[in-house]
């Protein structure tokens, strides 16, 4: 009798959990070469560490540019290589790194240059976790979408930002622009 509504809480849960995700139009896919793999429609795509190699998929995905947030002294980041495998692909690539420990504002402003251009759309964005990505992201969806806090705040989460400090920046940023 008391397995009843363990299932029922069970499944509702469950159903909940997929109507979030599908709210906020995330997708996860499987990727070689691509940790946390996340798209947003055709729009674009919020990913973790990426294998140089893999940007051929990218290409081959649709995507149009690669925006590559990671420090150069991060372990395994490649970025010359990254850079040039980009330009193998046929893929532009754009560098800006993101100190997460100590996010600079400029940036914000040359991310949301670089993610706005009809020529770099749609767009791969990658760090080592897919924190940085999602977490720029949102404040594209603020600033420039002009969607309200939480729903940028539901679909970054599902792309993978998990830090709250992040989530502040966002935030505070957003309202700057």
């Amino acid at each position: 009798m008391r397995t009843a509504p363990r299932l029922f809480i069970a499944a509702a849960l469950l159903l909940s959990a997929s109507v979030a995700g599908a709210q906020s139009g995330v997708t996860k896919q499987t990727v070689a070469g691509i940790t946390n793999f996340s798209k947003v429609e055709t729009t674009v795509a919020c990913a973790g560490a990426t294998t140089p190699a893999a940007l051929a998929d990218v290409k081959k995905m649709g995507y149009n540019s690669v925006i590559n947030l990671r420090m150069p002294s991060e372990a395994g980041a490649q970025i010359e290589e990254e850079a040039a495998a980009a330009k193998a692909a046929g893929i532009n690539y754009i560098h800006l790194p993101f100190n997460a420990q100590s996010p600079d504002p400029m940036l914000v402003d040359n991310f949301l240059k670089a993610v706005t251009d009809k020529a770099n759309q749609p767009a791969f964005i990658h760090c080592a976790s897919a924190n940085r990505a999602a977490a720029l992201w949102m404040v594209k969806r603020i600033a420039v979408d002009k969607w309200d806090v939480a729903q940028a705040t539901a679909e970054a989460e599902g792309l993978g930002l998990t830090n709250p400090n992040l989530k502040a920046f966002a935030i505070e940023q957003a309202k700057k622009h």
